[in-house]
């Protein structure tokens, strides 16, 4: 990959010196999820928060991350763990305030690594001005219509407007009362009742995000990972689904309110304001579509620059399936001229060691395969390390908003929330001083940060080692195809240029045909450096990288 020196002046936008200004550096970048409130604490509440994810930068520049994305941290009343904004230019004060918003970006970019921040403009917090303005001002107010207001269906009106039902569980429509205290109107959210869907054909909605996005891009920020990026249109007049299929957050059906064509037009717009920075500020779109093509839409030239894949999470650990969704991702990134991204956990999700089995081995391997392939990856906190999804958390600790849904989601998002150990020991294996907003399972410890440093078969070494030949070697990082080569059942070999890898994805060893090359690294730990000179046996479920030179 191709790496240029550091700027040497000051962005005129404001961006600090040190970072680097390669162009499309996204296409190749490693970008590590923070989960604010889980990630590091600051000042001993039990709550992570900005003072403590600045306080770990060095350890993601370690790492060998090229930027942090921050889940929200905004002015929140925590409904949905902050997913719930109620002013999006003001930090809740759990996690610092704007202060030490602009000290995280300051240092970050001295690090030379970039800041991309979660943006929320599906749907805002019931505590809202507007939304409580809304309330106050009733039916046929100007406020009303930058919501999804509608009177209920019936002769009382006592029905909900469509059959539309919440992610969370349960109808998308809650009733309001009228300031003289009758019932009133319906609102629409597709998430909990604390979340009012934005009415994005009101001008006065899309005025408020041009303005809340040069505000983030003054302060310095790199870019923006949209939520719910697919779910802002609504087709018009807002018509029946007509079956009672309950949701689940991430699903690829066909839906009149995600991935309405209407939403490129909100992108073409935001892009020309990205356009207006320097330092190639980039847009991430958290789309479920129903396939890759679908995708690659919102990735256009003159609308994002990248988009989660979700059809490879998706993919389990097989061989057959896997080849296909990448080869589908390739295929369907290439005609738009966008990098392909890449990712196996988020906190949306449980987290892939679990997912795949519970199998660290597993897990270990799937990492090296993703972080083998032509694009851009996505690494959530605490995978480095190896961390399970908590799966055994007490019914009164829990916070998601759909585990209190008894025919919502499974409620284990939760578990991949669950706060980083960073030592050894200590009442919080040193997330703080002041415990943790989840408890973490005993056996942390051995997987913190701490325990796992230096240990050469650790985890996070692993990642270590992965992330710097990545950035090494001249065939890794940017790109958009692969060549298949000829593999057993159940294995997956890959060149690209002098590179090579080779994932077994069964349950048996298997003999490799030829030997691929000289081995540069492999996600099981004790595999000698020097293979024999004629073949080579990959056990069951590792991934070996080959230097074909």
């Amino acid at each position: 990959m191709t790496q240029l020196s550091p700027a040497t002046t000051t962005d005129p936008t404001g961006r600090a010196p040190g970072v680097e200004t390669r162009p499309g550096w996204w296409r190749d970048a490693v970008i590590y999820q923070v989960y604010p409130r889980s990630f590091a604490d600051g000042n001993a509440d039990g709550m992570g928060d900005l003072a403590g994810v600045r306080q770990r930068l060095p350890y993601l520049a370690g790492l060998g991350v090229d930027a942090v994305w921050l889940s929200p941290f905004y002015a929140s009343p925590q409904a949905d763990a902050g997913y719930d904004v109620a002013d999006y230019r003001v930090i809740d004060p759990m996690f610092g305030d704007l202060s030490d918003a602009e000290a995280l970006i300051r240092d970050a970019h001295r690090l030379d690594l970039r800041v991309i921040v979660d943006l929320v403009p599906n749907h805002s917090s019931d505590q809202h001005d507007w939304f409580q303005r809304a309330l106050r001002e009733g039916p046929g107010s100007p406020a009303r219509a930058r919501y999804h207001f509608r009177p209920g269906k019936g002769a009382d009106g006592a029905q909900p407007p469509n059959d539309w039902e919440s992610i969370f569980g349960g109808p998308a429509w809650t009733r309001t009362k009228n300031p003289d205290g009758t019932p009133g109107e319906w609102y629409l959210h597709l998430f909990a009742p604390e979340q009012p869907d934005f009415n994005w054909d009101c001008p006065a909605v899309r005025d408020e995000f041009r303005t809340v996005l040069r505000f983030w891009l003054d302060l310095g920020v790199d870019g923006f990972r949209i939520d719910v990026a697919h779910g802002m249109v609504k087709a018009d007049g807002l018509p029946d689904m007509g079956h009672g299929d309950q949701l689940k957050l991430l699903g690829n059906q066909v839906l009149p309110f995600f991935d309405q064509d209407g939403v490129h037009e909100i992108y073409r717009d935001w892009r020309q304001i990205l356009e207006e920075y320097g330092g190639d500020r980039i847009g991430v779109a958290e789309a479920w579509t129903p396939s890759a093509d679908r995708t690659a839409l919102y990735l256009r030239p003159d609308e994002l620059h990248q988009a989660f894949n979700f059809h490879y999470l998706d993919a389990g650990w097989d061989a057959g399936a896997l080849r296909r969704v990448i080869d589908e991702s390739l295929d369907s990134m290439r005609p738009v001229g966008a990098a392909t991204t890449w990712v196996l956990s988020n906190h949306d999700v449980v987290r892939h060691r679990t997912r795949l089995g519970d199998d660290l081995d597993r897990a270990r391997a799937a990492t090296l395969l993703m972080l083998a392939l032509p694009g851009s990856a996505y690494v959530y906190q605490g995978e480095e390390l190896g961390l399970p999804e908590v799966t055994d958390l007490p019914d009164e600790v829990r916070q998601d908003p759909s585990f209190f849904k008894s025919n919502g989601q499974d409620g284990l998002r939760d578990g991949c929330r669950v706060p980083l150990p960073w030592s050894s020991g200590g009442s919080s294996y040193g997330f703080g001083d002041g415990g943790t907003w989840l408890p973490q399972p005993r056996s942390w410890g051995s997987l913190s940060v701490e325990a796992q440093t230096g240990d050469p078969a650790s985890t996070l070494e692993l990642y270590r080692r992965a992330l710097r030949v990545r950035r090494e070697h001249p065939d890794l990082g940017a790109g958009d195809a692969v060549e298949w080569l000829p593999a057993p059942e159940g294995v997956l070999a890959f060149r690209r240029g002098a590179f090579v890898c080779t994932a077994n994805t069964g349950t048996r060893p298997v003999e490799l045909p030829a030997l691929p090359g000289r081995r540069l690294l492999s996600s099981r730990a004790g595999l000698p450096t020097d293979p024999p000179a004629e073949g080579t046996t990959l056990p069951a479920d590792t991934t070996v990288w080959w230097s074909a030179v």
